[in-house]
């Protein structure tokens, strides 16, 4: 997945990046309100994790912006404010979820794929396609019931375009799934990483739509 993490205390902001960077996930990690507002409004994430308590404008104010200019992306509130009353209007302007300080890494990795499994519409986590599954929790592949080894970029790729089978995938929001912010990427290491994926799951398996991007059909 790629996250925005929006959090301007630099101990808790750096920990949660590294946790869920260790877990295979992109983590772009803003601490300027504005700048996540406006980031958070021309960019594509699968999911935001919105501290409220932040510089220039409050998250409350990021999430209604997002909503106000119709942009669905899961939205997880994280914050020290415990009381019932900014629950509730975390959650009436949007929030698809609300975690308090303290809290768990695990917690946040299980709360994060529950929020954007709800909005590609999957009552379950696991992904099925055909002979292929696919474990976001664990991390595992298996085809025919065979482990399929993979790296971490290969996973991504495969949750990325599985997740949105049947729908034409654009070259670029695939790259920004794959590779944060300050990553130098090779010309040609989406294609790389395309050619082992058919590789592994056969010529026929992934699409490409020429000038476009790439897709994989839906499950028969």
């Amino acid at each position: 997945m790629r996250i925005l993490l929006v959090e301007d205390d630099e101990l808790l902001g750096d920990g949660i990046q590294l946790g869920l960077q260790q877990e295979g996930h992109i983590v772009e990690w803003l601490k300027d309100g504005k700048l996540a507002e406006d980031t958070a409004v021309h960019e594509q994430f699968d999911a935001i994790i919105l501290d409220l308590g932040l510089p220039r404008v409050s998250g409350l104010d990021i999430l209604k912006t997002m909503r106000q200019e119709n942009v669905a992306t899961p939205v997880m509130i994280l914050t020290a404010r415990d009381g019932i009353d900014e629950r509730v209007k975390g959650l009436d302007l949007g929030a698809d979820d609300y975690l308090t300080k303290p809290f768990d890494l695990s917690e946040i990795s299980a709360r994060l794929r529950a929020i954007t499994r709800r909005s590609t519409g999957r009552a379950t986590p696991i992904i099925k396609h055909n002979n292929i599954t696919l474990d976001p929790a664990s991390r595992e592949v298996t085809l025919e019931g065979e482990a399929v080894k993979m790296s971490r970029r290969e996973f991504a790729l495969l949750h990325t375009l599985l997740s949105h089978a049947g729908k034409v995938i654009s070259r670029n929001q695939i790259i920004e799934s794959l590779y944060g912010w300050e990553e130098d990427i090779d010309s040609n290491a989406l294609e790389v990483h395309i050619h082992h994926l058919r590789k592994k799951f056969g010529n026929d398996f992934i699409r490409t739509i020429r000038g476009i991007g790439y897709m994989i059909h839906k499950a028969q």
